[in-house]
Formats: C-alpha cells, structure tokens, sequence
C-alpha cells in the first residue's frame, strides 16, 4: 500500500503535525480545511466568503492529487454557530452539484475565534 502527502504550506501543518491530504488504495483524505484566502493571507470576515475559500482551497488540493470536486463522496461541516450555515449553501450546493455527496453538519468550535466553516472531504481518485 502506498500513502503520498499533500501539504498546502500551511504553518499548522508543520506546528500540529499534519498534512492537507492523505492518498492511499485510490482514496484522498482532505484535512479540515478552513477559509484563509491564501493568496492575502487573510480570513474574510463572512461564513459565505469563508465557506467559498475553503472550498477553492479543498479543489486545489483534489488537483494536486489528480482528482476533483466531482469525486467526492463525503463531507463534513463543522460551524461554530449553526445560523451561518446558511449563508454557505450556494456556494456547497455549486461546488458539490455533481459529487452530490454524503454530508454531516456539526456545531463545534473552532481552532480560532474568526473562523466560521471548517469543511473536510473524502474523495476517489477518477478510475482511469
């Protein structure tokens, strides 16, 4: 069995000990991933705008590892306040039309007080 890691760069990937993904037997297990825009290094203020970084972030890394957001058959939402939800559901709903997959939402804190969405999938790799 063969394991490849992903890493975005991410300073909590190195401090926590973790990678972004995980490619093993034609799964990829993306981490919890939350709304930094990676570009400004900044978290937008809004779940809604949160919400489409992380999921820009998460087809980045699907890529990278030779997939994408039509392979994903699991996810999870984990919000600190259910009522920003909401707020995220055009952009789930655009992003995962195809994928259309199983999904979970959780109400649970977050690692800082300004994140509003962490979002983690499992997908295939495309049968080729």
């Amino acid at each position: 069995m063969s394991v490849k890691h992903i890493s975005s760069g991410s300073i909590f990937e190195e401090q926590i000990g973790y990678s972004r993904a995980v490619i093993s037997d034609g799964w990829i297990f993306v981490s919890g991933t939350t709304g930094y825009d990676y570009d400004t290094m900044e978290m937008p203020q809004d779940a809604g705008r949160q919400c489409a970084n992380t999921l820009k972030t998460i087809e980045k890394t699907l890529i990278e590892a030779g997939s994408d957001l039509n392979n994903i058959v699991r996810a999870r939402y984990i919000l600190p306040n259910r009522d920003d939800f909401e707020a995220c559901w055009p952009h789930l709903r655009a992003a995962f039309s195809t994928a259309k997959p199983a999904a979970t939402m959780i109400v649970a804190a977050l690692m800082n007080p300004e994140m509003k969405i962490e979002i983690e999938v499992t997908a295939r790799l495309p049968q080729r």
